[in-house]
């Protein structure tokens, strides 16, 4: 039986005094994937943000390896082991690939096993990171800023990976890239949580799924069920 990682449970989210979360839930037990989707502006990235503490829920409980971090500071939330890799990237522009990689370094082995994340381990997952290891950040490609951006997260050894808008704007065959990095990940054991919109890769890749409109969730089930739901999909995805 997998044990419950991380638990999102009844929290309500505003932007000043627009509410955008009502009553949101959602579960990822360990080793499993799990996503979060919807149409634009149904608030998969105040989800993400609220569970990193960047935009704070104003009620319910989010608990993290059986502890409250409702409340807390974003760089604690970090520290607990989540490891998030933003929409946007966010990569330091004027830092080199390898210094963006070293900045988040965490030791977390003591507590994930002998086979933490190295720089070294991420450009073996990531090989054109290494050919671009002294290039600055603002000079990399989408795609490769996109895989600096995972690695960086990976760097952490983050109990639990955060991905939101992982694919997003990228060249086919780079998208392809990062969905075969995060199958290896599921692979070796990773626990992840993703935000996107590519039905047919997410049933592949993930355990289970959320869809959520308006702020709450509105259907979840496993991956057979999602893909033999063109209803769903159609409602709620617009696929």
């Amino acid at each position: 039986m997998s044990s419950l990682l991380l638990d999102v449970s009844g929290i309500d989210t505003f932007y000043g005094r627009s509410q955008v979360l009502f009553g949101m839930e959602l579960r990822v037990n360990a080793g499993e994937v799990v996503t979060l989707m919807g149409r634009n502006g149904m608030g998969k990235t105040t989800t993400i943000r609220s569970i990193m503490g960047l935009t704070p829920a104003a009620t319910g409980s989010i608990r993290f390896r059986d502890a409250e971090i409702r409340g807390l500071a974003a760089y604690r939330v970090a520290k607990l082991g989540v490891g998030l890799v933003p929409e946007g990237r966010q990569i330091f522009p004027n830092l080199s690939v390898r210094e963006n990689l070293v900045a988040t370094a965490a030791n977390r082995r003591g507590e994930t096993g002998d086979n933490g994340w190295t720089y070294e381990r991420v450009v073996k997952l990531f090989p054109r990171l290494a050919e671009r290891a002294g290039n600055m950040g603002n000079q990399l490609s989408g795609g490769e800023q996109q895989m600096l951006a995972v690695g960086r997260a990976l760097m952490t050894n983050p109990h639990l990976l955060i991905l939101d808008e992982a694919t997003e704007g990228l060249a086919p065959l780079i998208r392809q890239e990062i969905w075969n990095c995060l199958e290896q990940l599921k692979q070796a054991g990773q626990s992840i949580l993703i935000v996107d919109k590519n039905v047919d890769a997410l049933t592949k890749l993930a355990d289970r799924h959320y869809v959520i409109e308006k702020g709450r969730v509105v259907w979840q089930g496993n991956s057979a069920e999602l893909a033999g739901s063109a209803d769903i999909q159609h409602r709620y995805l617009g696929v």
